[in-house]
């Protein structure tokens, strides 16, 4: 799982990196275009949730007749919602960027890179609803195989279709966005044909619009608490990037750069993150309790280990780092400065990230929901607001390690008393 994700996030900082050799001002542009896409591609995380957590549980109870409504219910209801948020954001393009401080100049380049991925984010979110239905048989390493394919073909894409390498037409900025969405069209080819023909987990029956409906209620349980939970991340980079915006382009930069770089370095979390809704979610369908108990100690133990030694290595790595991607020595002085203080937080944004999941594969995504919630307005956005007021960018990066590092020891104790110990 964590090879594969590393190959999700290395798309990322791969058009990062490409579009930093163009200008400052594409680096800029592609900053304030991550958390849009992540809100928008948070429904599908949070279906995936869903699809990852009911198919588990009717593995553990041994229905497999449902297992295969649920599967070929959760991609149609994907698409539909999809399609439907990618059209409204298509229509209010320009009010969503001037509403988290993109200037007219970068909005020209932020509509490059967004209106063909908006055309195209159906291809994307499919994979990833149907990753979760794989891995939910408890089936890892499919899944990774497909994101890695499509990292390699994305990798090779980027250049020729960004500098127009060959006979290919230079097309900048808009040319990651092409090879995105090329990547995903063709692993969603590929795994449709596991789910259907290998797997068997897509049904042809033809169902009454109201059965339809039951299987899509049984999803939405899960599958809009866990939006709304998903949700909650791109809001909170969306009033970061806000706020970041009031300090300056340079500080802007330096979030969009440290936020791709987290993803990275948080992978070994955001994998067990995974893997641990369907492991959960079949040991409740079978009701083995003491294998949960087992697996929430270890998620302890795993993320104070990761956490510790990813902060040392981006902090001994952060003058490299701001180096690859900016010339500008007012970018590099605030990446640096990112990496020594924000990764000190990522130990206890794992447990917090650990916990939500957990939430919802022992059917309570209410629970995981609170969490976020508390972690973004009662602790991540007041901090990096007030610190962002008195001590500048150092005390926005500094906002950001202390929301995370409160919002991760109160989820840990909270989980233990409210579920752990009662509902088990």
């Amino acid at each position: 799982m964590t090879l594969g994700l590393v190959s999700i996030f290395l798309i990322n900082l791969v058009d990062t990196f490409y579009i930093s050799l163009i200008g400052d001002k594409e680096l800029i542009a592609i900053s304030f275009t991550f958390p849009v896409t992540f809100t928008i591609m948070s429904f599908s995380f949070g279906i995936g949730i869903a699809a990852s957590a009911v198919i588990s549980k009717a593995i553990g109870e041994g229905n497999y007749k449902k297992v295969k409504r649920l599967t070929t219910d959760s991609l149609s209801l994907v698409s539909i919602i999809i399609l439907c948020i990618a059209g409204l954001n298509f229509f209010y393009l320009d009010f969503i960027f001037y509403s988290i401080g993109a200037s007219e100049e970068s909005l020209i380049l932020i509509k490059d890179y967004m209106i063909p991925w908006l055309l195209g984010v159906v291809f994307v979110v499919i994979p990833i609803v149907g990753n979760n239905a794989i891995r939910a048989t408890g089936d890892a390493k499919t899944p990774s195989i497909i994101m890695v394919i499509m990292a390699l073909v994305n990798a090779i894409l980027d250049p020729i279709l960004i500098f127009g390498l060959g006979p290919f037409p230079q097309l900048g900025i808009k040319g990651a966005a092409i090879s995105t969405v090329l990547s995903y069209f063709i692993i969603m080819m590929v795994g449709l044909w596991i789910l259907g023909i290998r797997e068997k987990m897509l049904t042809k029956e033809i169902l009454k619009f109201d059965e339809i409906l039951s299987s899509w209620k049984e999803l939405l349980y899960i599958g809009i608490p866990a939006m709304f939970t998903q949700l909650l991340i791109p809001i909170s980079n969306v009033i970061l990037t806000r706020i970041a915006a009031n300090l300056g382009d340079a500080t802007v930069a330096a979030l969009g750069v440290g936020s791709r770089i987290e993803s990275v370095a948080m992978i070994g979390l955001i994998a067990l993150s995974s893997v641990i809704i369907p492991f959960l979610g079949q040991n409740f369908g079978a009701k083995n309790f003491e294998r949960i108990k087992a697996a929430n100690r270890f998620s302890l133990k795993f993320a104070i280990i990761w956490g510790i030694i990813s902060w040392i290595i981006l902090a001994l790595l952060s003058d490299l780092i701001a180096l690859t991607f900016s010339k500008d020595l007012e970018i590099k002085g605030l990446i640096t400065e990112y990496f020594w203080i924000v990764p000190f937080g990522f130990t206890f944004q794992g447990i917090s990230l650990l916990i939500s999941a957990s939430c919802n594969a022992l059917d309570r995504p209410l629970y995981s929901t609170s969490i976020n919630i508390m972690r973004l307005f009662i602790f991540l956005v007041p901090c990096v607001y007030l610190g962002s007021q008195f001590w500048g960018s150092t005390g926005f990066f500094l906002g950001i390690t202390l929301g995370n590092l409160a919002t991760g020891i109160i989820a840990w104790f909270w989980f233990n008393s409210k579920i752990i110990t009662r509902a088990l």
